[in-house]
């Protein structure tokens, strides 16, 4: 292939201020010589309709009258000149919207739509929003070595991909099996349920090693050896997609609750802020550091103690 089939014009805008456009979440069309496509934020791809129209408005007064769906939930204004930019980010503005969602910091969190979802077993709106006002928003200002992607699922379908991001929460529904009141029977309505036909009969007692915590299980058992839960959050660290495709590992323990989700996600971010190299990845950190001291880091809470440190 020739360089001309690329298909890539030169660009008319100094560097410097490409550059500072792609802080404000602005990317350069290498089709057009001056023209930017411009990321609108949304809530985990969530926008109400009046905001819908502004975005409408916003790419037919100032860009090309086009907009398109990112991979992350954010929401393109195509074809904008740059002269345009200033204007359109002040339009957005005044109906609550504005544009981001680029360079070396927290990335806009995503999230499946597992609070409404029927597979769905935690409120993934709310957590994620929660995630977004404190560590996209809170943290804005912090440099971090490279970007950090976090993905929120409703369930182990794992449909936004939890485990390939920086960090992933899976929602998890824990059958707390009562194997006492198992009968062995020859056909086992578990069994006959488990999507990934993990559970089974073994020496007369139901066996679930393996379970990945779907829940589908629940009060099937006539026996009721299945009617008790608890409501989880599984957590994946250093997954990476992209030139080189990293799976996140989960760490070894299900955290109870929301609260100490949000917990461990800040010291995700702390930690990488100090111990990660300006370029790597959050997966490259932890590699380098040992999965074991990083998830004893995550575990622990000594890394809040210097957060202020940290973030100097």
């Amino acid at each position: 292939m020739h360089i001309s089939e690329l298909n890539t014009v030169a660009c008319t805008i100094p560097a410097e201020d490409v550059t500072r456009v792609k802080g404000l979440g602005c990317l350069r069309d290498k089709t057009t010589p001056d023209c930017f496509n411009c990321r609108v934020l949304t809530r985990n791809g969530k926008i109400t309709s009046a905001e819908s129209i502004a975005i409408a408005e916003a790419a037919a007064k100032f860009g090309k009258g086009e907009v398109a769906m990112t991979t992350r939930q954010t929401i393109e204004i195509q074809g904008v000149p740059y002269e345009n930019i200033d204007a359109m980010r002040a339009f957005l503005n005044e109906h609550g919207l504005d544009i981001g969602g680029t360079g070396p910091k927290v990335r806009p969190i995503v999230s499946c739509k597992g609070t409404t979802c029927v597979f769905g077993l935690i409120d993934t709106f709310s957590l994620s929003e929660k995630l977004h006002e404190l560590y996209y928003i809170g943290y804005h200002n912090v440099k971090l070595p490279h970007k950090f992607k976090i993905a929120v699922g409703g369930c182990p379908n794992n449909c936004v991909k939890p485990d390939l991001n920086d960090l992933g929460i899976v929602g998890q529904r824990v059958i707390k099996h009562d194997l006492d009141a198992c009968r062995g029977c020859k056909k086992c309505q578990v069994e006959q349920v488990c999507p990934i036909k993990i559970a089974s009969v073994k020496d007369g007692k139901l066996d679930t090693e393996g379970c990945n915590n779907c829940g589908r299980c629940l009060g099937k058992c006539p026996f009721h050896v299945c009617d008790e839960f608890e409501v989880g959050y599984k957590v994946y660290i250093g997954g990476r997609w992209g030139k080189r495709v990293a799976q996140g590992q989960a760490l070894e323990v299900i955290l109870p609750s929301e609260e100490k989700v949000i917990s461990l996600v800040e010291k995700a971010i702390l930690l990488f802020k100090e111990q990660g190299v300006a370029g790597e990845r959050f997966a490259d950190t932890i590699n380098r550091i040992g999965f074991e001291k990083a998830q004893q880091m995550l575990l622990t809470d000594d890394i809040l103690l210097r957060k202020d440190e940290i973030l100097k």
